[in-house]
């Protein structure tokens, strides 16, 4: 049975990171992270609705935006061409007030989506565990080359006559 999936973002470098992933710990890997993102802060699980549908489309798919922009999360996200800050707000908006945000209203659930989503989670980590496997024989290949190549060249200069 496929877990549930949950959707985690976090700010790493200049960039907004998220993924659709069964659990903290998945999310961690995914993004590369070597410390616990969640303890420190830096990270949580996400209940905005656009993030969660976008997660949700590529499941175990790492997604980034540019920091601080709100514009959609994608696999390639590139960097606003306009660094001034002329169009960018001087306040954020209800800040100055001291009162809790409210809980944006949670989204229907729709069992059949839910479930497609995991088993395309589980697709990507098989893929990702395969795709890794492939690089690791590569370079498992590599190196016994290497280490053939390092052994005939000994033996060719145990053959060579003693130096005068």
């Amino acid at each position: 049975m496929a877990r549930k999936l949950k959707t985690f973002q976090t700010s790493l470098g200049f960039f907004d990171l998220a993924i659709a992933a069964p659990s903290m710990k998945a999310a961690l890997e995914a993004w590369g992270a070597d410390s616990n993102l969640f303890h420190q802060g830096a990270a949580k699980e996400s209940d905005d609705p656009d993030v969660i549908a976008a997660t949700m489309k590529k499941p175990g798919v790492v997604l980034r935006r540019a920091v601080g922009s709100d514009r959609s999360f994608g696999e390639h996200a590139e960097l606003p061409s306009d660094l001034s800050g002329a169009g960018r707000p001087t306040k954020v908006a209800g800040a100055s007030k001291g009162r809790k945000a409210k809980k944006p209203a949670s989204r229907p659930v729709d069992k059949a989506a839910e479930r497609k989503a995991a088993l395309a989670y589980e697709r990507e980590q098989k893929r990702g565990e395969l795709e890794r496997a492939r690089e690791e024989a590569a370079l498992q290949k590599e190196r016994e080359r290497r280490q053939q190549a390092v052994d005939k060249a000994q033996a060719g200069w145990r053959h060579l006559p003693a130096a005068p």
